[in-house]
C-alpha cells in the first residue's frame, strides 16, 4: 500500500496559499469558472519521493505527518494514541494548539494523509482524528529514520524514556525501539545483495547485545557502534532495519536527510540502496539539501516514474492584482508568507530549485578566480 497524497491547511508553517485551480497563480487571466483554493497539497509517486527546499520550508513536518498517519494505521488501545501524534512532532507539546500556524490559529487546521481509497484526517482544530474508522486497520508498516543519530545512545535508553521525560521526539524513540528488534531467521534473497554492499562498507555487521549496539568487523573484532564515523553508523543502522525485516514489499521507508555526515563519495551506494528498496516495492520519502544526492537518484533510476522531486518554496512577494480580488479581506497581506510546491521527474524542471541555485553560484564563484 502507498500514500498517494498529502493536503494541509494552517498547521505549521503551511498556512493558506493562492493559486487557480490548475496549480497557476502567476500566469494567465481569470476565467469565468476559476476560483482560488488555500490548502497546501501533493501527490505522491509509488517509487521514490524526493522533498527538497531551503531551511523552514516543512520537508521533515510532511515527513512526520506521513509517518504519523501509518503509526495510526495500527489497531492499539492506546488512550494516550491521539496525544502521541504530537510526540512525534515534539517531546513537549501539551497539546494540538502549538502546531497550528500562528496567524491562522482561529482558522481550521488539519492535515490529511490518503492511499487514493481512504482517508486520515488530524484536525488540530478539533483535537481529534477523523475518518479514523475506515483508517484503522490498514495497518501500514513505516520506518522513520531521523537526522539525528540514534543507535549510540541506546544502552538503557527506553527503560529511562518510559520513567522520565527524556527530551527526544517519537521519531528518535522509535528508531531504537525499531533496531532492537529480533532479526529475521531467513533473508529475503532481494535484500541479500543490499546487505553484503552495507556490510563492505562498514566493515563487518552490526548486532546488539545488552541494549548496546556493536559492528562485529570481519576480522573479529568488536566496535562499540559510538565509535564508528557517524556516516558508517548511519549505513549500520540501514543494515539492521533491513536484517530485521523492516524494510519489505508494502513497507513505507521516511528519512530525514539520508546524506548528513555521510562522505560524498557513498552518495552512489546509498541511492542505488535505496533504488533497490523500490523495486522490492518500499515507497520511500526522503527529505534532503543535497543537490549531487538527489541527483544520483535521478540518474541511477531506470524508470522515469521510479523517482518523483518535490521542490517546496516561500510564496512570492506580491500576487497578481486579479488574484487578490477573490481573497478575502485581510489575507493579502499574508499571502507571501505561504509555502507552495511544484513537482517533477527531472531536477532542472523545477522552479525555483534553490540547492541547483546554490551549486550554480559556487561555480561562478569558482569560475570567476
Amino acid at each position: 500500500m502507498a500514500i498517494k497524497s498529502i493536503d494541509i491547511l494552517n498547521v505549521m508553517v503551511f498556512q493558506r496559499q493562492w493559486r487557480k485551480n490548475n496549480g497557476d497563480y502567476m500566469a494567465g487571466e481569470l476565467k469565468e469558472g476559476d476560483s482560488l483554493r488555500d490548502v497546501f497539497h501533493l501527490d505522491f509517486c509509488d517509487g521514490i519521493n524526493v522533498l527538497i527546499g531551503e531551511n523552514g520550508v516543512g520537508k521533515t513536518t510532511i515527513l512526520k505527518m506521513i509517518y504519523a498517519a501509518t503509526q495510526w494505521s495500527f489497531e492499539k488501545t492506546d488512550a494516550g494514541k491521539t496525544k502521541r501524534l504530537l510526540d512525534f512532532f515534539s517531546n513537549n507539546l501539551r497539546d494540538s494548539e502549538t502546531l497550528k500556524n500562528a496567524d491562522h490559529k482561529g482558522d481550521y487546521c488539519y492535515y490529511k494523509v490518503s492511499d487514493g481509497e481512504h482517508i486520515f484526517e488530524d484536525s488540530l482544530s478539533h483535537n481529534g482524528i477523523f475518518n479514523f474508522e475506515d483508517w484503522i486497520g490498514l495497518n501500514i508498516p513505516s520506518v522513520f529514520i531521523p537526522t539525528t543519530e540514534m543507535l549510540s545512545h541506546a544502552k538503557g535508553f527506553l527503560a529511562m524514556n518510559q520513567k522520565y521525560n527524556m527530551p527526544f521526539d517519537g521519531t528518535q524513540i522509535d528508531i531504537i525501539v525499531n533496531a532492537s528488534l529480533p532479526e529475521m531467521r531467513e533473508i529475503p534473497e532481494s535484500c541479500k545483495s543490499i546487505l553484503n554492499d552495507i556490510s563492505d562498507v562498514v566493515d563487518g555487521i552490526v548486532v546488539q547485545e545488552d541494549d548496546t549496539f556493536y559492528v562485529v568487523k570481519k576480522d573479529g573484532k568488536k566496535v562499540d557502534f559510538s565509535l564508528e564515523a557517524e556516516g558508517l553508523r548511519k549505513l549500520g543502522l540501514l543494515w539492521k532495519l533491513i536484517r530485521n525485516g523492516l524494510l519489505e514489499k508494502d513497507s513505507i521507508l521516511l528519512w530525514d536527510e539520508p546524506e548528513a555526515n555521510l562522505n560524498p563519495e557513498l552518495y552512489p551506494l546509498v541511492s542505488n540502496i535505496l533504488l533497490q528498496l523500490q523495486k522490492n516495492g518500499v515507497q520511500i520519502f526522503v527529505a534532503t539539501h543535497s543537490y549531487n544526492f538527489a541527483k544520483y537518484l535521478e540518474i541511477r533510476r531506470t524508470e522515469k516514474g521510479q523517482v518523483m522531486f518535490h521542490n517546496l518554496y516561500k510564496g512570492i512577494s506580491e500576487l497578481p492584482e486579479m488574484m487578490t480580488k477573490l481573497m478575502p479581506e485581510g489575507d493579502y497581506n499574508n499571502s507571501n508568507d505561504g509555502i507552495y510546491s511544484t513537482s517533477a521527474y527531472k531536477m532542472e524542471d523545477l522552479r525555483p530549485n534553490h540547492i541547483m541555485l546554490a551549486d550554480d553560484k559556487l561555480l561562478d564563484e569558482v569560475f570567476n578566480l
